[in-house]
């Protein structure tokens, strides 16, 4: 019994020695199973990273890709419109060559910049009545620099216009300390869009507005009349369709045409042959011609804020009287405004006004029946007598404004007419013991 006791302790010792090297096995394998664990834990954070990584690039690219599309969708949409209107003005090209028949009377240009709220306000004037006689008004709109609002406007209108734009990044100098850039950029607008009408598009007569006018409804029949003795009189430079003394209470006779020295501007129309001799050095030479004009205006300046920043706008803009009664232009004869005939017409009118002399002489004038006259003696003297009316006493370049011969005449306490005679009128018209 002793002896099997004894056997079974020297069996512990071997088993023991088993167990103890099991244990070391095994937290051997733990340890390295740990390190494998920790590993894995690693290489799928880095997975993880990696695929966030790789989702955010994807992610990207889907907003990249759906940004290109959007942009394509648009891209497609401007092309579809660019197509309509590319078809549209072949419509309307097409529509010019089967009216070869009718010659256009003039293009009507509509001088535009950045008041795109006033040229919305012209263009529905224009068009409510050229859309009648439109093939023989072809109508454009030339814009001065880059202005989106005129852009748009001029644009919303496209199949009833043409849109042509200038621009223009060279630097101005001016000829004289203190002028206004804004005239010279807006001259050089001028040249520009006449050449490309006289030129480019080979139109014979061009009528040029602002983008702050309102026409008659007799403006086109109006220029059509006289386009006719534009082209018979070449003593006459330009048709306009302004008086400078306009006003209300200076008019009367909406069928009443004179000849001027003085060029009015505001609505006027010039031909081909008189743009050579202007387009090259942009300057004005009469070459002794003259200007037509009428009594009662045809355009009405509604332009406030501009260029001329408002000048003589409350007094003598705001209260032109613009016509409104139906003249048949195509049965009047206009022969007496022709050169050979219209000094004897004016002067034989001239003759029959009553002379007045004094101080006061708008009130002596308003007490006489039937026209009169009034001699003044100089420029200072004139702008004293007009002070008294309350017409225009500005000059330009010795020319009173609205002259013929040095005469101006206007309505004073309508129909009577009021003539300011220079001190050589009477002979330049050849009145004698007047």
């Amino acid at each position: 019994m002793a002896k099997l006791s004894c056997d079974f302790r020297y069996l512990l010792i071997p088993a023991a020695l088993v167990f103890v090297y099991i244990q070391m096995r095994l937290f051997a394998t733990q340890s390295e199973y740990a390190d494998r664990m920790a590993e894995a834990v690693d290489a799928e954070r880095h997975c993880t990273s990696q695929m966030r990584l790789l989702i955010d690039q994807i992610s990207m690219q889907q907003e990249e890709i759906v940004s290109l599309e959007e942009g394509k969708k648009r891209k497609d949409q401007e092309c579809a419109q660019l197509k309509a209107l590319v078809h549209d003005l072949e419509k309307k090209a097409l529509q010019r060559i089967i009216d070869k028949t009718q010659v256009p009377v003039a293009a009507v240009v509509i001088m535009a910049c950045n008041r795109a709220d006033y040229l919305e306000r012209t263009v529905a004037s224009v068009l409510k009545y050229q859309s009648s006689v439109a093939s023989k008004y072809p109508l454009f709109i030339s814009q001065d620099g880059s202005d989106p609002n005129v852009k748009t406007k001029a644009l919303s209108h496209y199949n009833q216009l043409t849109y042509m734009q200038h621009i223009d990044y060279d630097p101005v100098h001016t000829e004289r300390p203190g002028e206004l850039i804004e005239y010279y950029k807006i001259a050089r607008h001028y040249k520009w869009a006449l050449d490309e009408l006289f030129y480019k598009h080979n139109f014979d007569r061009v009528i040029i507005l602002e983008d702050d006018m309102e026409i008659a409804p007799d403006f086109f029949y109006y220029f059509e009349a006289a386009a006719a003795l534009l082209d018979k009189d070449k003593s006459i430079m330009a048709v306009s369709s302004w008086n400078d003394n306009g006003q209300k209470q200076f008019v009367h006779d909406p069928y009443a045409l004179y000849r001027s020295d003085f060029f009015p501007g505001l609505g006027w129309m010039l031909t081909r042959s008189v743009w050579n001799e202007l387009s090259p050095k942009l300057k004005e030479n009469h070459k002794g011609r003259q200007f037509l004009r009428p009594e009662v205006c045809r355009t009405y300046n509604f332009g406030e804020h501009g260029s001329s920043m408002g000048q003589f706008f409350q007094k003598y803009l705001e209260p032109i009287k613009i016509n409104d009664k139906k003249v048949d232009w195509k049965s009047q004869d206009l022969s007496y405004l022709m050169e050979d005939k219209y000094a004897k017409y004016f002067a034989d009118i001239l003759k029959m006004a009553k002379p007045v002399h004094g101080s006061n002489l708008a009130l002596m004038a308003s007490n006489i029946e039937g026209d009169v006259r009034i001699q003044y003696k100089d420029q200072s003297d004139f702008e004293n007598i007009a002070r008294q009316f309350g017409v225009f006493e500005e000059w330009k370049d010795g020319v009173p404004r609205t002259a013929y011969k040095g005469v101006v005449v206007f309505r004073y306490h309508p129909p009577r007419r009021v003539f300011l005679v220079g001190p050589n009128s009477l002979n330049k018209l050849r009145i004698e013991n007047a």
